[in-house]
């Protein structure tokens, strides 16, 4: 796969149906993602017949805008890479029979790829032009946060990785949206209850489930005691304004409690973020002050490139082929 100079890259392993075409150099030629957050916002959650049958009707309409933003044809692709695993199984279907029938049809090399793999390699990518990519001082740690993973994996090299720890319940982003449910904050619970936390200056106490022995995590505890506190009385808008920001203070503190435990432990040179969680602006502030203060490095993609897109997967896939 030597002469492989642009793929064709495939997400479908949630809601969000992508399609990139990246360079030999992880440079982002096209990006297109249809997110479905209008499709799912009345159900408060991701429904996956829903997801699926819409990536089915979105498919080919984002490759052909993928190609057409490259200004290339099939012919100019080399090889398509698709996430196979893991995801929801109906979504997963759409995007893997897509790529290998272009595949078959084109001739052209397949490329499987892990979705958390590919997340972790969106802080390897050349965003823009005048960019370049991001090359961390190993060991290092990354933590992936999203709806549904929440893993700190250990790097010791590109090609030499593995999980240190994870969620034993809820992932952080599922709980975000639980929470943002509970309190009828809207959906995605993220990114409201992240803007919410910003503008409130109350806080209430909530227990912090740090499990210090591991690095593992569990946040169904503290979902939970969001209830327990919500119950308790009739909450005006202030009331669960508070609670919301007390609820993602507590989630920060605790995911970063783990992350300076692998620093002080693995003598970490590099510290990173990757999924959609990582979009959150207090999670992004505390992990910058946390490499300051232990003078290492950190790192973590823009935000369009927290979230599921095909970009990160065509990164992984011009890595693995060489």
């Amino acid at each position: 796969m030597d002469n492989i100079k642009k793929i064709l890259a495939i997400e479908t392993s949630c809601d969000d149906t992508s399609c990139a075409i990246i360079d030999s150099n992880k440079a982002i030629i096209a990006n297109i993602v249809q997110s479905q957050y209008d499709v799912h916002r009345e159900y408060n959650g991701i429904v996956p017949e829903l997801a699926s049958r819409h990536h089915l009707e979105n498919i080919n309409f984002i490759i052909s805008e993928a190609l057409v933003k490259a200004d290339c044809s099939f012919d100019d692709i080399d090889a398509i890479a698709v996430t196979v695993k893991p995801g929801l199984a109906g979504s997963l279907l759409v995007g893997v029979m897509t790529a290998k029938a272009l595949s078959y049809a084109l001739k052209k090399p397949l490329i499987e790829i892990d979705h958390l793999d590919a997340h972790i390699w969106a802080n390897f990518m050349k965003y823009k032009p005048n960019t370049e990519i991001f090359k961390p001082r190993f060991p290092a740690l990354v933590l992936l946060v999203s709806g549904g993973h929440t893993d700190l994996y250990f790097m010791n090299s590109y090609s030499d990785f593995y999980i240190l720890g994870r969620t034993r319940d809820d992932a952080v982003g599922e709980a975000f949206d639980k929470v943002g449910k509970l309190l009828d904050l809207g959906y995605p619970g993220g990114p409201v209850i992240d803007k919410i936390s910003a503008e409130t200056t109350g806080r209430v106490t909530l227990p912090k489930p740090f499990m210090s022995h591991t690095y593992d995590f569990s946040f169904s505890g503290l979902k939970t005691a969001v209830l327990q506190v919500f119950k308790k009385k009739k909450f005006t808008l202030e009331d669960k304004h508070i609670l919301a920001a007390s609820f993602q203070d507590v989630v920060v503190e605790v995911l970063l409690r783990k992350m300076k435990k692998g620093i002080k432990e693995f003598g970490i040179q590099t510290i990173m973020l990757s999924g959609g969680v990582a979009a959150n602006s207090q999670l992004r502030d505390a992990v910058c002050k946390l490499a300051k203060d232990s003078m290492i490095a950190c790192h973590f993609p823009p935000r369009p490139f927290c979230t599921d897109n095909a970009a990160m997967v065509g990164a992984r896939a011009i890595d693995l082929i060489k």
